[in-house]
C-alpha cells in the first residue's frame, strides 16, 4: 500500500503544492525565490506541445481517409466553442448580478497601484497579428496542410511508420517529463503566495469565492449535461484527469498539462485526429474559464463604483467580450488588457478598477486554467462522439469501469 502510495505522482503533487502553500506562506522571498521551479518546468512542457499536435493530426488526418471530415470536425468545433463560450459568458454575470460579490468594496487602494499600462489599451484585435503571434494555430494549420498532402502520396504507408516511430519516442520523453511535475507545482505555489501572500485574499475574498463557485458549477452542470448527453459521468472524467488538474492547480498554467491531456483523451477513446485538432484550437477559442471571469470582473467592477449597467450596455459588453476573449490565450497579463479593453470601450466604469483586481487575479489564475483546461477535454469528448470516432469501450477501459453493454 505504501510503495504504491510512493509511487503515485498524484501523491507527489499534492505533497509539492501543500509545501509551496507552507513556504511561500512562513518564508515569502524564498517562495518567491522558488519561481523557476515552476517557470521552467512549464517552459521545458511547452516544447513537446508543437511536436505533439504536429505528430498528432498528421497521423490522424493521414490515417483518416475522408478528408471532408476533417473540415466537418472544424466547423463543429468552432461552433461549438462559440456556443459554450457564449454560455459561460452569460453565466458569469448572471451569476455576478445575483451574488454581488462588488457591493460594500473599500476602493480606497485604487489611487495607490499603477496600472498606468493598461490604460492605453485597444480594444481593436488585429487577427492577422494573433494568427502570427500564436505558435500553435500556425502548428494546426501547417500539420493540417501536411496530413492532407501526405494522404494523397503512394508513399504515406511508409510516412506514417516513421512517424509512429518517432512519436512514440517524444511521448516517452514526455511521461519522463511528467515526473518532474511535483517540483514545478511547488516552485509555482510557492511563488503564488509568497508573492501575493494569503492576506491580499481577504479584501476581496467574496469575488474569489464567488469566481470559484461559479466556475464549479459551470464545470459540473454545464460542461458535465454535454458529457451527460452521450451517457459520460464527468465525475469519472475529473478523477481520469486528476494528475494534471493538479498540475495545472500547481503552475496556473494549462499549457504545463495540456500535451498529457491529448495523450489521456486519445487513450480514452476520441480518435487521434479529432484531439490534434479539437485541443489546440480549443487553447485558443475555447476559454471558459476566462469567459466567466471577464464578465464576472465587468459586473463587479460596475458594483463597486455603483453603476446600474442598462441592458444595452450589458448586451454591448457580451459581444465586446466574446471577440476580445478569443485573444486571451498564453498571453501574459492578457486578462486585464482585455479587461480594460472593454471597459475603454463602453466608456462607463472607470479603468482605474483594475487596481482591485491586481492582487487576487493570481489566485484566480487557477480557477480559469482548471476550467478552460475541462473545457477543451469535454470539446474534444463531445466533437469526438458527434461525429462517431469515439470508442466507449476503451473508455471504459481508461475509467476502470465494466462497460453495461457486455
Amino acid at each position: 500500500m505504501i510503495k504504491k502510495l510512493l509511487s503515485n505522482l498524484t501523491f507527489w503533487v499534492l505533497i509539492a503544492i501543500t509545501g509551496g502553500v507552507l513556504v511561500g506562506h512562513f518564508s515569502p522571498a524564498t517562495g518567491v525565490a522558488m519561481q523557476p521551479l515552476g517557470k521552467y518546468f512549464i517552459e521545458v512542457v511547452k516544447l513537446f506541445i508543437s511536436p505533439i499536435i504536429l505528430f498528432t493530426i498528421i497521423i490522424g488526418i493521414s490515417g483518416m481517409g475522408d478528408l471532408k471530415k476533417v473540415g466537418k470536425v472544424g466547423g463543429k468545433a468552432l461552433l461549438y466553442f462559440e456556443i459554450v463560450t457564449t454560455i459561460a459568458l452569460v453565466i458569469g454575470l448572471a451569476v455576478g448580478y445575483f451574488l454581488q460579490p462588488g457591493a460594500g468594496v473599500n476602493t480606497s487602494n485604487i489611487g495607490q497601484v499603477d496600472i498606468s499600462k493598461y490604460n492605453n489599451t485597444n480594444v481593436s484585435i488585429s487577427w492577422l497579428q494573433f494568427f502570427k503571434d500564436n505558435i500553435t494555430i500556425q502548428v494546426l494549420m501547417f500539420a493540417i496542410v501536411a496530413g492532407i498532402v501526405i494522404s494523397k502520396l503512394k508513399q504515406r504507408e511508409a510516412i506514417l511508420h516513421k512517424l509512429y516511430f518517432v512519436s512514440k519516442y517524444v511521448f516517452r520523453t514526455l511521461h519522463f517529463v511528467m515526473k518532474l511535475a511535483p517540483i514545478g507545482a511547488f516552485g509555482g505555489m510557492a511563488y503564488t503566495i509568497g508573492k501575493y501572500g494569503v492576506a491580499t485574499l481577504l479584501p476581496l475574498g467574496k469575488l474569489m469565492v464567488c469566481v470559484y463557485l461559479t466556475m464549479a458549477l459551470f464545470v459540473l452542470f454545464v460542461l458535465g449535461g454535454v458529457l451527460r448527453y452521450y451517457k459520460i459521468n464527468m465525475l469519472h472524467f475529473l478523477g481520469y484527469i486528476k494528475n494534471e488538474l493538479l498540475i495545472v492547480l500547481g503552475t496556473s498554467s494549462s499549457e504545463a498539462a495540456l500535451p498529457s491531456l491529448m495523450e489521456k483523451l486519445e487513450k480514452m477513446g476520441c480518435h487521434k485526429s479529432v484531439v490534434g485538432l479539437v485541443v489546440p484550437a480549443g487553447y485558443s477559442f475555447n476559454l471558459d474559464g476566462t469567459s466567466i471571469y471577464l464578465s464576472m470582473a465587468m459586473v463587479f467592477l460596475a458594483q463597486v463604483f455603483n453603476i446600474e449597467l442598462s441592458l444595452e450596455q450589458i448586451i454591448t459588453i457580451i459581444g465586446i467580450l466574446m471577440v476580445t476573449s478569443k485573444g486571451a490565450a498564453g498571453v501574459t497579463g492578457s486578462g486585464f488588457v482585455i479587461l480594460a479593453s472593454t471597459l475603454t470601450a463602453t466608456k462607463v466604469i472607470p479603468v482605474e478598477g483594475l487596481a482591485l483586481l491586481l492582487g487576487v487575479d493570481r489566485f484566480m489564475s487557477e480557477a480559469r486554467a482548471i476550467t478552460n483546461f475541462i473545457g477543451n477535454g469535454v470539446a474534444t469528448i463531445f466533437i469526438s462522439n458527434n461525429e462517431k470516432m469515439f470508442d466507449r469501450s476503451r473508455m471504459y477501459k481508461a475509467f476502470g469501469k465494466h462497460d453495461p453493454s457486455l
